[in-house]
């Protein structure tokens, strides 16, 4: 079947195929014939010429193996895709490459904030890790440099046009004083994605990994001995280019830095009052809403503001079409627990695929549970609610893990959920995963990275 992809490439569909990848790279030169393999049987020879296409060349270029279309249907995507197979090949010979991260420690380091008195986001560790993107290039000049600002044009794109992305994950101190990660694969990943459908150039799930394990040892002793208490990590990725025009940059800059954060319910699990919004919206279909990127925050804003102004902690967010089915809770995901069965949003495009939701999930069907994932009509809860069948409601996310809801509004009707008070359900999932995160109970999934001595 002929694929009408930009570089005009031939893909023939055969499942049988044992695929492999190779990858060509030249810095000046335009494309050259690659002759793939020829197969005998019933099935059909592949030969792909590439010598001399029309339209833009890339100068370090990938022949993908799985699927030409998600390979080829972005011409921004091109030099990525070229270090993220470089990275397979690699990995296939078994020596994956890792980054040559250098390391320039601050000469004025900051005094350790009051464990008492964190609060979240407002005070940082003494260096954060950076890397380029130059098209062409790849991403190069991995570092980890004392914090501090970044001097930028007041033309820089990402202040005009939001090409930018971020994630959000933690680093817990244990009793026995190990630094560790929870399932940062998970945010590798989802960084992978939100940079795809941004036309941001991908970064390996390794090299984001190793990242952020340098970084937090090297500011390992900001990472909190307090209870409950952990070190925020931010990764973001940001277009630099220089210049108007709505288009993919050719530059971006990958920053990571750290936040000592303390504890979410310090003063125990307080289920909250939620405004369910029947007027504005957080997402629609074939826009951005599975991503981290800051424009689905902004546009939340607004919302936000008009519900705490009534008395409520968060805004239970409906779909961006018909606005009768629920999505997300805030910037985290929900889900409901009625007459015995979980029911939450699916994560089909619109709704965030939460790493603490993913990981809920998996722990409810481990204990036996049904787990629902689909369309929930804001309508049915209610009426849940009225039967005595809405048993929890409670919210996912990496700040409060889980976050009970003890009450809903929606068009002037009010549903009181579990008394008030957290339900036993939420307060398993709540104990077994902080109690993973901090090394309070053993790690039964293979979810907890340690964050090894090294610098």
């Amino acid at each position: 079947d002929a694929l009408g992809v930009e570089h005009q490439a031939i893909h023939i569909k055969n499942d049988a195929l044992d695929h492999k990848t190779k990858l060509l790279s030249g810095s000046k030169t335009r494309f050259v014939p690659l002759l793939y393999y020829f197969f005998s049987s019933l099935h059909t020879h592949l030969l792909i010429i590439w010598r001399n296409l029309p339209g833009p060349k890339m100068k370090d270029f990938a022949i993908p193996c799985k699927s030409w279309s998600s390979y080829y249907n972005r011409k921004q995507h091109s030099a990525f895709r070229a270090q993220e197979l470089c990275g397979a090949r690699d990995q296939e010979r078994g020596k994956f490459i890792m980054l040559d991260i250098k390391i320039t420690r601050t000469t004025a380091p900051k005094a350790k904030p009051d464990e008492s008195n964190l609060g979240f986001g407002k005070k940082f560790t003494d260096h954060m890790f950076v890397m380029d993107y130059t098209e062409g290039e790849g991403w190069h000049d991995a570092r980890i440099v004392p914090y501090g600002p970044f001097e930028l044009d007041p033309a820089t794109v990402v202040f005009h046009y939001a090409q930018e992305i971020f994630e959000g994950m933690k680093a817990y101190r244990t009793a026995d004083d190990t630094v560790q990660l929870f399932r940062p694969d998970c945010n590798a990943k989802r960084f992978q994605d939100s940079a795809d459908r941004l036309c941001i150039p991908k970064i390996p799930v390794e090299d984001y990994i190793q990242a952020v394990e340098t970084l937090v040892d090297v500011d390992r002793d900001w990472v909190p001995h307090s209870d409950g208490a952990s070190l925020y990590i931010r990764p973001f990725v940001f277009a630099n280019d220089v210049g108007l025009g709505v288009h993919a940059s050719k530059h971006y800059i990958f920053c990571i830095i750290c936040a000592p954060s303390g504890a979410y319910y310090a003063e125990g699990i307080n289920p909250v009052r939620i405004y369910v919004e029947d007027e504005y919206i957080r997402a629609a279909p074939g826009l951005t809403g599975f991503t981290k990127c800051g424009g689905n925050y902004a546009a939340s804003i607004k919302a936000g503001e008009l519900a705490e102004e009534q008395g409520y902690a968060q805004v239970l967010w409906l779909d961006g079409v018909e606005k009768k089915y629920v999505e997300e809770v805030g910037s985290m995901n929900i889900m409901f627990k009625i007459d015995g069965k979980v029911y939450t949003a699916a994560t089909v495009g619109t709704v965030l695929p939460g790493v603490t939701r993913r990981s809920c999930i998996e722990l409810l069907k481990d204990w036996g549970y049904e787990v629902v994932e689909g369309k929930i009509a804001i309508a049915d809860i209610m009426a849940a609610a009225r039967e005595g069948k809405l048993e929890e409601v409670f919210g996912t996310g990496t700040a409060a893990v889980v976050s009970p809801v003890k009450e809903l509004v929606w068009k002037g009707e009010h549903a009181y959920i579990g008394d008030g008070k957290i339900g036993p359900v939420t307060q398993k999932l709540y104990d077994t995963m902080t109690g993973m995160q901090w090394g309070k109970i053993p790690d039964t999934k293979g979810w907890i990275v340690p964050v090894e001595k090294k610098n």
